[in-house]
């Protein structure tokens, strides 16, 4: 997801650099796709919800923390249980209807291997976001033969007076990326949660076809109850080109009609790119029912950049793309995890992390989170400024799965913004509360809920790896992938055990340490 921003850069940069970010998750290993959503009847209460690492049988779960201070302080961390013992959770959504119920959807299964059993999942929460019913299954994985339904699962509410006030709609894309040909999915419930049916976003004549297998569709909820949904097409019956293509729905998905986002074509393949983060995002205007926009990457002048494309007449014509980014244009520098949120009275703002001040082109490159602002009723983008409190330094978890995405949330001129980098050695979650000048609104620090109980030195190890933790019992070491390689008994229960790391090869493990009382898991590295 990506976002703009503003005004007096002199001062947002002196702001920004003397400040710190707000670390919610505090993990020790790995967290990731962060979600964040303000209560539209109180802006004080913020709820933020991720996929955070638990241990090495149920791999993740979805980690939750609310404020009812604006962010100024959060509750303890709620973790919503898996529904099969053993499946692992990812991909959290957030969102609020009119009477400031906040829902979560989410996948529970048990991971990409076959076969794949689980599917997408629903919790509602009604005091703000503390406590949580009973998961709901919104589509699961045999609903469309062996094409699992069920990745990356994006949620909206229709929060208008009409009379589809309410509804809800999860979209999804298919997990199995080669069962062509592929398809976008939404569930819809008319019963707030209850109960959900499921269908094809695309139809024929506008299929998403069998060249890309991550049609992922990005929906939005227009101010009068128009259900929209963008996802990418490129099927050469239909059209020459890769396209972009709209369904959308007055009657809450009683029927569909499409028309495609043209101004979309990027002129330099996106494959010139592999580990970039390029999804895009479907934006409504509360404040325009008629207006759309859609934020994504283009490549027009040979770097990934960051766009815009708006439509004023609700999707039927597309303006042409405008450049968000406003570092030298063909600088050798890519930015990439676009987000973006229109406020209540239509202003716009739009995030992504931004390299222009790292080091070269690629995406190993240090970047910052970057944001631009642009006022309802203007034409222009204010300057851009920046989130993050410092340039942070690449690490190769940022290629992997599950960090995707960063989430924001414009109400009130203030926005709320989360993100994961890997700032202090783990992929953790930071929060930064800002107005639309870039000035920090919120530094108040979260408590960990990690246990501090450990301490591993050196790390990274190049000969050997010191384990210090109270009445340690065993010491175990696994690869990425869940594998042991390493045990050890500690039979005197000794507080320090050491490994010798000359024969493990240069990489990323995870370290498991049992004590007499806990479990604790670190992430470890090894450079010999």
């Amino acid at each position: 997801m990506k976002s703009y921003l503003l005004i007096v850069i002199f001062l947002s940069f002196v702001l920004n650099s003397s400040s710190q970010n707000t670390n919610l998750s505090n993990g020790n290993v790995f967290d990731g796709e962060p979600y964040v959503a303000v209560n539209p009847n109180d802006a004080n209460n913020i709820v933020v919800a991720w996929m955070g690492w638990v241990n090495l049988a149920n791999q993740f779960q979805i980690k939750i923390k609310s404020s009812f201070d604006a962010g100024n302080t959060w509750s303890n961390t709620t973790l919503i249980p898996h529904v099969v013992s053993g499946y692992s959770s990812a991909d959290p959504a957030i969102a609020f209807n009119n009477t400031g119920e906040v829902f979560i959807s989410y996948i529970d299964f048990t991971g990409t291997a076959p076969p794949v059993t689980g599917g997408v999942y629903l919790v509602k929460s009604t005091d703000g976001g503390l406590s949580w019913g009973n998961p709901v299954n919104v589509v699961d994985t045999t609903f469309d033969g062996t094409k699992w339904p069920i990745d990356r699962p994006w949620i909206a509410i229709d929060c208008s007076s009409g009379s589809t006030q309410g509804t809800i709609y999860v979209t999804s894309m298919n997990l199995n990326r080669t069962n062509a040909p592929f398809n976008p999915y939404v569930s819809i419930s008319t019963d707030n949660g209850t109960t959900f049916s499921t269908s094809y976003l695309d139809a024929p004549g506008w299929l998403a076809g069998s060249a890309n297998n991550l049609p992922m569709p990005s929906p939005a909820v227009s101010s009068t109850g128009v259900f929209y949904a963008s996802y990418p097409s490129f099927v050469t019956s239909q059209s020459p080109f890769a396209r972009l293509l709209l369904a959308s729905s007055n009657n809450a998905g009683t029927t569909f009609s499409h028309q495609a986002v043209d101004n979309i074509i990027n002129l330099i393949p996106l494959t010139n790119f592999p580990d970039a983060k390029k999804a895009g995002l479907l934006l409504s205007n509360p404040a325009n029912s008629n207006h759309l926009a859609v934020i994504g990457l283009r490549t027009t002048n040979g770097d990934l950049d960051v766009f815009l494309t708006e439509s004023f007449d609700a999707g039927a014509t597309w303006s042409a793309p405008t450049r968000v980014n406003d570092d030298p244009i063909a600088n050798n520098r890519m930015q990439d995890l676009v987000w973006g949120d229109f406020d209540n009275d239509g202003d716009l703002i739009i995030t992504w992390r931004d390299r222009r001040n790292g080091s070269d082109g690629t995406y190993t490159a240090d970047s910052e989170i970057y944001a631009a602002y642009r006022p309802n009723n203007s034409t222009q983008f204010e300057p851009n400024f920046r989130l993050s409190s410092l340039l942070i330094p690449y690490d190769p978890i940022l290629t992997s799965s599950g960090n995707d995405f960063m989430s924001i949330q414009l109400e009130n001129d203030v926005l709320s913004a989360v993100w994961g980098d890997p700032r202090n050695g783990d992929l953790n979650i930071w929060f930064q509360k800002t107005d639309t000048q870039g000035n920090v609104l919120s530094l108040q620090e979260i408590s960990s809920d990690q246990s501090r109980e450990i301490k591993i030195f050196p790390n990274p190890a190049n000969s050997f790896l010191n384990i210090q933790s109270k009445e340690i019992l065993e010491v175990s070491l696994f690869d990425l992938k869940g594998k042991r390689i390493f045990k050890t008994l500690n039979d005197m229960k000794a507080n320090q055990v050491q490994i010798a790391t000359d024969g493990f090869s240069n990489g990323t493990y995870i370290l498991q340490i049992r004590t007499l009382t806990s479990r604790l898991y670190r992430k470890v590295v090894v450079k010999n």
